[in-house]
């Protein structure tokens, strides 16, 4: 499954892509990348897992970034 969420008040191309390591190294996920231009997430991993990893990855961008929000819709 893959899905895109908006990111709110990502400040840092750094940042962006330390998060975005993170995320990739997270168990069940295929690919993530994280736009600092777009403020995006976009988030390919396996159904049975995917919405524990995009929890989880929403507590990897609050570690790199506390003020950063995921728009989970």
């Amino acid at each position: 499954m893959k899905k895109t969420f908006k990111l709110i008040d990502l400040d840092c191309a750094n940042c962006a892509a330390k998060m975005e390591a993170a995320i990739n190294k997270l168990d069940g996920v295929n690919k993530a990348t994280v736009s600092f231009m777009s403020q995006k997430l976009t988030i390919d991993a396996d159904d049975d897992k995917f919405d524990d990893v995009v929890k989880r990855a929403a507590e990897c961008i609050k570690k790199v970034e506390p003020d950063c929000t995921v728009v989970l819709k």
